[in-house]
């Protein structure tokens, strides 16, 4: 899973104005007017808007529209994505919602505004619009301790256990590392399992580190759901997509294979060339990646954001709640220079301020295995756009929607949007391959020893037991959860240690399993180096 991205800018110039502790009077006076004094010239310039009024028109916004056809057709016919939609929504209206391409590659059926796809973790800014409907009705507040509403709730330190809030899961402060939990859910454990087992979890800095983490705003929303006696699913459904009749949109992925018109995860096999090769069951994770849903039902969801929580003139969502959940509460993006912007995270979106000094709001959904998504919004133009695609992320829909938005200000796109952000794609790809290259065996490698000094079960508390045995003629480990366990064929490297696939979304290739000197001819622990990431991934024989 991706953390999500907010559009880019070309200039990194920002002014600032620093105001101390005596200026603190004339901010609470606002706009209110200003006197002379004997020492003070009488004219003075006027207070500063409380917000850039808004400098798009519906002639902006319609040269934007002409071109969005064209890019979604180019960004299809550049990369071979077999499909994508997108939604646009301005003054609570929805100008723009179409369909391209297929939603499976080499069958005829096409996408249209109603196709259902998997929106990964878009799921979480619809998640906080939830749980801000639960903040509404005072049952929780974003400043509650989690553990107040979900007993069981337990990180790997007792004041964070205590005192982590609503507000820390959501903007990914609660110190909780980058992809905590994430390997479980591969694995094939479910919620309950995974949520039980963070505690396990080493923590940075609690509220003053940011790490993107699923589990952590799967506990937020779980606890949200806990408090209204309800699952979260149910919770949704009631909260939302029921009032704004998002009749196509559910957090249970077995609603979205039921579906008959729904687009099917692709991941890249060639140039240009794509393949429907996985399935991806987000069930664990829902309130941050398990939500399904069609444009036509997300442009609603945006009309009631840039609405303040009102849809077609009935208050759906507490608008405290909602604004609450598009300010910074975590810094994701320090910046790199005095003047630099530095970006940041609300509760459950990506906010940042572009060269206007106007809010942006956005976020992108990645499953590895097949869907990439983006939503981004200008509350102050009121203007929102999301693309959906049901191809592996490569920056596409970022693209589409970058472009959309530079041609609505500028008249034109200013940057070759498609080839950018491919290219910031790329580069993450680069960084998650593997450390060590288990494909590549030594030139001469130390023979293994016999397989019974391999074989047997090995424990392990947080991913459970570990069984190495005899098959094929060589040697296979087996883990996950009871009656769903995922074997693995080991294979040769060097010495003690064998390769094997890494599996599920997190998967990047082959990885180690590196068994330690034996003992009474046994090896006693073997470290899988995939599942070791925060040290978590030792197993350790049992008897003998």
């Amino acid at each position: 899973m991706t953390s999500g991205s907010v559009l880019p800018t070309r200039r990194t110039l920002l002014k600032t104005a620093g105001i101390g502790a005596a200026g603190v009077p004339l901010l609470a006076a606002g706009n209110a007017p200003r006197q002379a004094s004997a020492s003070v010239p009488s004219a003075l310039l006027p207070a500063p808007p409380g917000q850039v009024p808004p400098l798009l028109d519906r002639a902006k916004v319609d040269r934007a529209l002409a071109r969005l056809g064209d890019f979604a057709g180019y960004a299809l016919a550049d990369t071979g994505l077999p499909g994508l939609a997108v939604a646009v929504v301005y003054q609570d209206e929805v100008l723009y919602a179409k369909g391209f391409g297929v939603r499976e590659v080499g069958k005829p059926e096409k996408v249209t505004p109603d196709t259902v796809f998997q929106v990964a973790s878009v799921s979480k800014p619809l998640a906080s619009t939830v749980i801000a409907g639960v903040v509404g009705r005072e049952v929780v507040a974003w400043t509650d301790p989690v553990i107040k509403h979900n007993g069981d709730f337990a990180l790997n330190d007792e004041y964070v256990t205590r005192n982590a809030t609503f507000a820390d899961l959501l903007s990914h402060r609660s110190g909780l590392h980058t992809g905590a939990g994430d390997l479980l859910e591969d694995l094939g454990f479910d919620r309950d399992y995974i949520l039980s087992h963070l505690n396990q979890q080493p923590l940075d800095a609690f509220r003053s580190s940011y790490h993107y983490s699923n589990f952590g705003f799967t506990e937020g929303g779980q606890a949200a759901a806990d408090a209204m006696d309800t699952s979260w699913e149910d919770l949704a459904d009631r909260i939302l997509f029921g009032p704004l009749g998002m009749a196509s949109s559910s957090y249970r992925r077995a609603d979205y294979e039921k579906r008959q018109n729904r687009a099917v995860l692709h991941v890249p096999v060639g140039d240009k060339q794509w393949a429907a090769k996985y399935r991806r069951d987000p069930d664990a994770e829902a309130p941050a990646g398990g939500a399904s849903s069609s444009v036509r039902d997300l442009a609603q969801w945006l009309r009631l954001q840039l609405g303040g929580g009102t849809y077609g003139g009935t208050p759906v969502i507490d608008a405290a709640a909602l604004q609450t959940t598009h300010v910074p509460h975590s810094v994701s993006g320090p910046a790199s220079a005095p003047a630099a912007r530095s970006r940041f995270y609300g509760l459950g979106w990506n906010v940042s301020y572009d060269d206007e000094g106007r809010v942006q709001l956005g976020h992108s959904g990645a499953f590895n295995l097949g869907a990439a998504t983006a939503v981004n919004m200008l509350p102050g133009e009121q203007l929102a756009i999301v693309t959906l695609t049901n191809g592996r992320p490569q920056g596409i829909p970022e693209a589409v929607n970058a472009d959309f938005m530079d041609t609505a200000q500028h008249g034109s796109p200013t940057v070759d949007w498609l080839p950018f952000t491919r290219g910031i794609f790329r580069q993450q790809d680069e960084a998650d391959k593997p450390e060590i290259d288990y494909g590549k065996a030594p030139a001469n490698p130390t023979p293994p020893g016999p397989d019974r000094r391999y074989t047997g079960t090995y424990a392990n508390s947080y991913y459970g037991p570990l069984v190495v045995f005899q098959e094929d003629g060589g040697l296979a480990m087996r883990m996950g959860p009871d009656g769903k366990q995922t074997t693995f064929p080991l294979k040769h490297f060097d010495g003690d240690t064998f390769s094997f696939e890494s599996i599920g979304e997190n998967g990047n290739g082959l990885a180690g399993a590196i068994f330690t000197e034996s003992r009474h001819g046994s090896s006693q622990q073997v470290v899988l180096d995939f599942y070791n990431r925060t040290g978590l991934g030792t197993f350790t024989r049992r008897g003998r």
